[in-house]
């Protein structure tokens, strides 16, 4: 298959627009910024192969690593493209990381530099990557040149990147762990070449179709389905006005593309319903020809509740970092039952649902999910003993429950793993309760995710103080903000004098609960 222009043997992600940019050169690729700017292929491959110009002028050379800390605005995008096509290999971190947190993610992949829209509230140490803050604007008219400034004075440091990484790696992702150190995934060439034409050839993505990036940019699902998998396959992505995903601006989002499709996860559909009003939807929707959800558990109910109020599919899809996102997805033609109890049939990968010795559950049988395939990465870098663990000849253990349908499709029953799963954000309980045990007068804390009807589930902690010594729950809440991602912060702090612990003294995780009086 060609993809972007290129077959997928030979496919690299700077070049991904170049087919469509010759084939369609005027066709809108991007919508950006709070007047809906209109990007055409030709104009964003003239940014792009500016941007890439610049960061070889400033000395950045093929392999080496930049981190990208950008919201959903054309910064992202020209720079992501702009380092890619420059040969660098890119590692996205959130926006809203603590600045603490971004420098150290940065730094552990050995980012030479920090390419950002974000102003830092602290400047980093003198050994840390330099931010170089980024200024894009598209051409005002045509026959005119945009302009890409990359703000900074300071120079590419000289880092080694994190050992491990291959010729063809193309970004690094991180994903949390249960021990709550985010682990780094490489995703190849060859990886996100295989992802995008599984999803285009699921959904049948072509020149005519239109999407919303309503998900974040540095993370697979916005990335790989909203926005690679649309400009590979010739369509259009808004990227929204306030860069990143607004309930107050989202009809009108999405209404300068006249979207076909969107994908989000279960809490950003549910705002989405519970706003849509039947005259105001119909501006953004008559096109539209399916809905997706992805990253974490659709209800049934919430299926039907979509389905009714935009009369289109609901797809739900699976997938994990370590698969380049999309392992499995409902597609547009199936059954009512398929949508509302199923994540669907493989999508370019091979699915098994094993047992307790490792063998093949008999179809309808639940055991753990394992994927393989040419979206699934080769494991960890600089983790080793992760890697032993997860990925077995190919293979890759998900550590998620699931039974597979005569049809193929597959359910998923359930996690092995303990992390909490807030509309999508994957939370370690250990990392918070680190977080709340170093604040003065703490002595243990344990922390679990609660049922929610918006977010899937929301995080609560049990905390036990010191003796002799008062904890204040609102305290807590302050301290957390300033050492964790604002989706990381207990919304349900409990102070109580015990937690419940297994017979070898660790926390009882199946005990935790929030008690009545607090819910």
């Amino acid at each position: 298959m060609r993809i972007g222009g290129s077959d997928t043997a030979l496919w690299r992600l700077g070049h991904i627009l170049d087919g469509f940019a010759e084939s369609q050169p005027g066709a809108t690729a991007l919508i950006v910024g709070p007047d809906r700017q209109r990007v055409s292929y030709a104009g964003l491959v003239r940014m792009v192969t500016d941007f890439s110009a610049a960061l070889h002028r400033r000395g950045l050379r093929t392999g080496d690593v930049a981190a990208l800390q950008c919201m959903n605005g054309i910064e992202f995008v020209v720079a992501l493209l702009g380092a890619a096509r420059a040969g660098l290999v890119v590692a996205p971190l959130d926006p809203a990381l603590p600045s603490t947190e971004g420098r150290t993610r940065a730094n552990r992949v050995g980012a030479r530099v920090t390419l950002t829209d974000i102003p830092p509230p602290h400047p980093g140490g003198e050994n840390d990557a330099p931010l170089w803050g980024l200024h894009v604007a598209p051409p005002a008219a045509q026959g005119t040149r945009s302009e890409i400034h990359i703000l900074t004075g300071d120079s590419a440091r000289t880092a080694p990147a994190v050992p491990g990484l291959a010729e063809r790696d193309a970004l690094i992702m991180f994903t949390s762990g249960t021990t709550g150190v985010p682990k780094l995934v490489p995703w190849t060439h060859d990886n996100l070449a295989a992802a995008i034409e599984a999803i285009g050839d699921a959904y049948q993505l072509s020149p005519s179709d239109a999407t919303v990036a309503v998900m974040p940019l540095f993370h697979g699902h916005g990335l790989i389905a909203a926005l690679l998998a649309t400009l590979a396959t010739g369509g259009m992505v808004a990227l929204p006005a306030k860069g990143k995903f607004s309930a107050h601006t989202f009809a009108d989002d999405a209404a300068s593309a006249d979207p076909t499709w969107y994908t989000a996860v279960p809490t950003i559909h549910q705002i989405i319903l519970e706003r849509a009003q039947p005259g105001r939807a119909r501006v953004w929707t008559h096109r539209l020809r399916f809905i997706r959800s992805c990253s974490a558990p659709l209800s049934p109910a919430l299926v039907s509740r979509l389905e009714t109020a935009f009369d289109v599919p609901v797809l739900a899809a699976y997938g994990m970092t370590e698969a380049t996102h999309q392992a499995c997805t409902v597609l547009p033609s199936a059954d009512l039952l398929t949508r509302t109890h199923t994540v669907g049939a493989p999508t370019g990968l091979s699915v098994r649902v094993v047992d307790d010795h490792e063998s093949s559950c008999v179809t309808g049988a639940t055991g753990e999910i394992w994927l393989r395939g040419a979206g699934v990465v080769r494991g960890y870098l600089e983790n080793p003993d992760a890697t032993a663990k997860s990925f077995v000849d190919g293979w890759v253990r998900t550590g998620d429950l699931g039974s597979l349908d005569v049809q193929g499709n597959l359910t998923i029953r359930g996690r092995i793993k303990e992390l909490i799963n807030r509309g999508g954000e994957k939370i370690s309980p250990e990392h918070v309760e680190e977080v709340l045990v170093s604040y003065p007068g703490v002595a243990s804390a344990a922390v679990f995710g609660v049922a929610d009807e918006l977010y899937g589930e929301r995080v609560a902690a049990l905390v036990v103080p010191r003796p002799g010594r008062h904890v204040d729950s609102a305290d807590l809440v302050a301290y957390s903000r300033e050492r964790l991602s604002a989706f990381e912060i207990p919304e349900l702090i409990t102070i109580t004098d015990t937690l419940p612990l297994t017979a070898k003294g660790s926390i009882d995780r199946a005990k935790l609960a929030v008690p009545a009086a607090n819910r």
